[in-house]
């Protein structure tokens, strides 16, 4: 059976679940607002299991699906796509658990050496790829990301605000790719998009 090719590429679930992660723990990280406590970390917590782990996991799948088992998605740079949001997916499900358990985040440090070279791997990917500078850009502030999650995890001071930071500039940045890839595919508009 063959199946047509298909423009319904499913990243702006994964965009959207990740950035509102990223808007929800950016501010506590960067303002300490919320104050943590037990029940804003289980809450925050939940929200980091569901959003961006659920969603990103849930894109990675039908990524690899579509490109693997039924062949719809024909962009091999869609290979990178379908590694990160599977990767990133499956460490928010354990960034989000150990939040509300309330565990130690030092470990953390080591998680971040692997994200930071996903990261860098993507953004390889799609600067590379013509017209795929907005998606670069995105992988520019996961590696942002990551790097200051390495220092959150060895307890330096400045870590957990440049974190913030990096989470709410990426953060606004993915609500901007998600705003502009549905407009572009739903209504034919032609934005920078992933």
């Amino acid at each position: 059976m063959q199946f047509e090719e298909s423009t319904f590429v499913p990243v702006v679930l994964g965009l959207f679940g990740l950035g509102t992660g990223y808007l929800i723990w950016g501010p506590q990280e960067l303002f300490g607002q919320p104050p943590r406590e037990p029940a804003v970390d289980r809450a925050t917590g939940v929200w980091g299991i569901w959003m961006p782990g659920f969603c990103q996991f849930v894109t990675g799948v039908l990524l690899f699906v579509g490109l693997t088992w039924f062949q719809v998605f024909k962009e091999p740079a869609l290979y990178m796509a379908a590694l990160a949001f599977s990767a990133y997916g499956i460490h928010w499900f354990a960034l989000g658990w150990n939040r509300y358990q309330g565990n130690d985040p030092r470990p953390n440090a080591g998680m971040s050496v692997a994200f930071t070279t996903i990261s860098v791997l993507g953004m390889v990917v799609f600067f590379d790829v013509p017209d795929g500078w907005p998606v670069g850009l995105l992988f520019l502030g996961l590696t942002c990301v990551y790097v200051s999650e390495f220092f959150v995890g060895l307890r330096i001071p400045i870590g957990e605000r440049l974190l913030g930071l990096s989470h709410i500039v990426t953060g606004l940045w993915l609500m901007y790719l998600t705003f502009s890839t549905v407009l572009n595919i739903a209504s034919g508009y032609d934005l920078p998009a992933a």
